[in-house]
């Protein structure tokens, strides 16, 4: 008897997103990341070498997290938990804005900048807890074979950010012709697959600039890189609560995100008061 053949998980949804300068925004919590929940931001970035101009001014969150990783260039940063100083290539930056929290972050050195940002919806025991940041260095960043393990596990390798249980990130390598298969955890229905640079198939092609939401399940992803290849994946378990949101939040409901932005204003004052905000 002969034994069925493997169904490759098929992508339900792709996207080359809108450019703006050096950023393209893939995912937003109003278009994919209604889908791809917890995971509802994505920005794929290309600095250009010195970084004149390039970073984004101190902005504030609230109720999501940001995971900022760059796997070309140095990124300076700063925070409103007291925390500043340069992340990098291949670190991690973790900041969970929980409440409320503003930061900035720039591109320096005569490296181009690429990598991504990436926001994740909190939890409601979490999204209005206090800010936390973490900035890990490339040397803290547990690896096995092509992968980085950014959040979560994968294989025996656990990532040291304190970012909440049942989803998983992370940066993949490949060489031409390299194949590498991701069996997501038990419950991780959630799955994504984004493209820095060069090109995969996955049960269909997937360009350079794409980000690719797979279907539902837990079925297994198999990717061949048909050049050298730099990419993020992305699994979870489904974030269970409606996104709402305000300019720089998202949180499970009026009253939180109504916190937050309580929080952001007072934070804003603070700033203000210390000469570092305009």
């Amino acid at each position: 008897m002969s034994t069925p053949a493997f169904a490759p998980r098929a992508i339900a949804y792709r996207t080359r997103g809108t450019t703006h300068g050096p950023v393209t925004r893939l995912m937003s919590p109003g278009d994919l990341g209604q889908v791809l929940k917890p995971f509802i931001f994505l920005d794929l970035v290309h600095f250009q070498a010195g970084g004149l101009n390039q970073g984004f001014g101190m902005h504030p969150h609230s109720g999501i997290a940001t995971v900022t990783f760059l796997s070309q260039g140095d990124v300076r940063y700063e925070d409103s938990t007291g925390q500043a100083g340069l992340l990098p290539a291949g670190g991690v930056e973790w900041m969970r804005a929980g409440n409320g929290v503003w930061h900035t972050g720039s591109p320096v050195g005569d490296v181009p900048g690429v990598g991504f940002q990436l926001w994740v919806a909190l939890p409601a025991a979490l999204e209005n807890a206090p800010a936390q940041s973490q900035y890990l260095a490339p040397e803290l960043v547990p690896h096995i074979g092509p992968v980085r393990v950014l959040l979560g596990n994968y294989g025996m390798a656990n990532s040291p950010v304190a970012a909440p249980a049942g989803m998983t990130y992370l940066s993949v390598h490949l060489a031409k012709g390299e194949r590498w298969t991701y069996q997501p955890p038990e419950h991780h229905t959630v799955a994504w697959a984004a493209v820095a640079s060069g090109g995969l198939v996955a049960s269909e092609a997937i360009d350079a600039g794409e980000l690719v939401a797979f279907e539902p399940g837990n079925q297994r992803i198999d990717f061949v890189a048909t050049e050298a290849t730099r990419f993020v994946l992305g699994s979870a378990v489904p974030h269970p609560h409606d996104l709402v949101m305000g300019h720089y939040s998202v949180h499970t409901s009026r009253a939180a995100l109504d916190q937050g932005e309580t929080e952001i204003r007072r934070i804003r004052q603070n700033l203000r008061a210390a000469g570092r905000l305009g």
